[in-house]
């Protein structure tokens, strides 16, 4: 009889196939998150140019989350905003090792980012339009927003395991 997935691996069901599935899953989690931490710290380096902060100015402008922003810090101003946020998330994400639940909190607030660059797809006018190369840029935060939700997931059950491991061993 087969036994139930749990919580802690995906690969927990398959005892028998389990080794030969492990790397994978650990390969794929650490590509997963290296990888949103290397966009998020890019990109995020990006807002502080004149370029990125001007690219960016039209979707802030239409965005009901994010309007805001742009009369009060300016272009520049929130163009930088947006860039520490999202360097900040990237650098949490990456002390998963040895801060996880930071990890899992800097994976929240990617996902977070990337619920509202997704937003922009339905506020931006022509965002959805096939010809837009907006609509396409924004697509791939699909990816990205899977990906943060699964790390910040990961991230949650290490920090529960290492308290629990903790608490075994007082």
């Amino acid at each position: 009889m087969a036994e139930q997935a749990t919580a802690d691996s995906i690969v927990d069901f398959a005892p028998a196939s389990a080794d030969r599935a492990r790397p994978f899953v650990n390969l794929g989690t650490g590509l997963l998150r290296y990888g949103l931490v290397f966009l998020l710290t890019m990109i995020g380096s990006f807002k502080f140019f004149a370029f990125e902060a001007e690219g960016i100015k039209p979707l802030l402008a239409h965005s009901p989350f994010l309007s805001w922003m742009l009369p009060v810090l300016g272009t520049r101003g929130a163009s930088n905003f947006i860039g520490i946020f999202e360097i900040v998330s990237g650098l949490l994400i990456a002390s998963r090792r040895f801060r996880p639940r930071w990890s899992a909190y800097g994976s929240l607030a990617a996902s977070f980012t990337f619920l509202l660059t997704l937003s922009f797809l339905f506020t931006t006018p022509g965002a959805i339009d096939p010809r837009s190369s907006i609509g396409g840029f924004l697509m791939k935060d699909v990816v990205l927003l899977g990906a943060a939700v699964y790390t910040a997931g990961e991230a949650w059950l290490a920090d529960r395991a290492r308290l629990g491991w903790k608490a075994r061993t007082r």
